[in-house]
Order: structure tokens, then sequence, then C-alpha cells
């Protein structure tokens, strides 16, 4: 099968689309045929042997987290999937390495559900790694309906799914994000608030996508909440504050639940770019440039 990789750290011009063994699936697991993957910051950060920490193998390295695809075996022991099921999921590849910008993918089933109805898988494999954040974003905070709470990085991928998911938790959202965002902000009903200007108020919890830092602490009320955007970034609690840090892990349940609010139009997908495994350096570039408003989405 064919299969984006990398077998040296350095710029977008490493990646290269190699030949490598079709995966067998073992007790547990499914082979999934990809559809679509997405590229993520973390991905250049590990191209560019710029990751902080030790990784459980070495190079080479397929990158590559979330999946939308189909069922192409089933291993011993799975029985809530069968062949041809469509499926989405992510590859935990910090733990794994195991990357899904391929033509096959072999993951454990509990990690995957069944893709929305309807949806391309462009679309579709905008969803598990970034939804995933987002639910567990929220979930960590275990906020009453009514609470305050500030989103930062609010028009990112991450970002964007945090303020879906906020207004249908009952939650008061507001959204720093730039100018140029503030209708895709407001279109999620959440309170625009512009990164141009120092953040003020008051809020219930803070959800710091952008990586501002403990200086947000300040605004959080006594006793609150303050999510980091990765565990090396949680500050110390003051004052009471729960803070709390995002370590997104696979999570069929879950998932599931996201993609009914897909079909439901609750949580919007948004694709910038599309492009096949021939063009994964374009990719990368792409992202490296930022300003990306959706999933840079990676096609076989």
């Amino acid at each position: 099968m064919r299969a984006v990789s990398y077998a040296q750290f350095g710029g977008p011009e490493v990646l290269q689309v190699i030949d490598v063994p079709v995966p067998e699936p073992g007790p547990g697991q499914v082979r999934v045929r990809v559809a679509a993957s997405v590229v993520h910051p973390v991905d250049l950060m590990l191209r560019s042997g710029r990751f902080p920490a030790p990784l459980p193998t070495g190079l080479p390295y397929t990158p590559g987290w979330d999946v939308a695809g189909s069922i192409d075996a089933v291993g011993p022991s799975v029985q809530e999937f069968g062949i041809g099921d469509e499926v989405v999921g992510f590859s935990h590849w910090l733990r794994t390495t195991v990357g899904t910008h391929a033509e096959y993918v072999v993951l454990d089933a509990t990690g995957l559900t069944s893709a929305p109805t309807g949806v391309p898988a462009t679309e579709s494999a905008t969803l598990p790694t970034n939804g995933l954040a987002a639910a567990q974003a929220i979930d960590l905070l275990a906020l009453p309906a009514g609470s305050t709470v500030l989103v930062t990085g609010a028009a990112g991928q991450v970002g964007g799914f945090v303020l879906a998911l906020a207004r249908v938790a009952g939650l008061h959202a507001t959204g720093l994000a730039g100018a140029d965002d503030r209708e895709f902000v407001e279109s999620l009903g959440a309170t625009f608030l512009s990164r141009a200007d120092d953040p003020t108020g008051t809020f219930d919890a803070v959800i710091d996508l952008a990586v501002i830092g403990p200086t947000l602490l300040d605004l959080v009320r006594d006793g609150g909440g303050y999510v980091a955007a990765s565990p090396p970034l949680r500050p110390e609690p003051v004052r009471g504050i729960r803070t709390l840090a995002l370590e997104v892990l696979p999570d069929g349940s879950r998932l599931g639940e996201l993609v009914k609010l897909v079909t439901s139009g609750d949580l919007p997908l948004r694709v910038a770019d599309v492009y096949p495994f021939a063009d994964a350096a374009a990719a990368h570039d792409r992202l490296a440039r930022g300003g990306v408003r959706g999933g840079v989405v990676i096609v076989p």
C-alpha cells in the first residue's frame, strides 16, 4: 500500500509517498481503508524534529491522526463493526506512531464509531481528534448550564467545536479570535472578543487554546476552572481555580455522540483545503503559513 512517510526530520520536503506492507488487524482491531485524514500542527512539529518528548518508536514515521473510511478487515473479538461499515476515528499517534496518512490503517475498534450519514469523508475526517479535544475540554470543566466560559483561539478547529458544544450544553461562551472571525464566532451563539484587545471580564472558566497562558487566570472567578491546551502548559492553581489540561484520547462512544450532533446540524464541520498524498508537502506548508480556518485534509 502507499503511505506518506519521512525517514529524517526537516521541512515539508522530507515527506515522500512510499510502498509499505498492508497491516493486519489483531484481536479487538479493525483495518480501515482510508478515504481521508487531516494534517495537524503537531504533525509539523514532529516532522521538523521539534517535539519535546521521546516517542515509542524511531524513524521512519507515517504521520496522521484522524481517519474517515470503511472497514476492510476485522480482527478476532470484534462484533460492533463489519466489512464495509463507514467509520471515523483517530490514532493516538504519540503513543503508537501508527499514522493514518496511508491507504490502510489498523486501529482498536473501541476508538471508532459510525461515520455521519451523507457527509463526505473529507468533512468527516475533520471531526475525530479536534472534536474529541473540544468535548474533553467541556467535559473536564463540568460546568452547569448558564455558566460563562472564555475560549481563546475560538476560530480554530478545536475552538470552533468548543463554541458549538458550549451552545449545546447551555453555556454562555465568549470567543477570542481575529477581527475577520467575528461572523463565525457569533454564528455559533458566542460573544465575540477581538484578540487585538486585552481580554476583559470575569468568567466561570477559560479554555486557553491559543496558549495565552496563566495571565488568563485573572479573568476566572474564585473557584472557577481553567483548561490548558496540553499538560505541560497547565498552570498551578490559585484562588481555588481548578487548572486542567487537554490530552485527547480515542473514545468511540463519545465520538458517536459528536457524530449525532454533526447529523443534527449542531456541530458544523469545516474544510480548508484537500490534498492528495503526492502533495503532502504542500499540505504541511499550507498549515504552517497559518490563518487556516478548517481542516487541511489528505486523501489517498
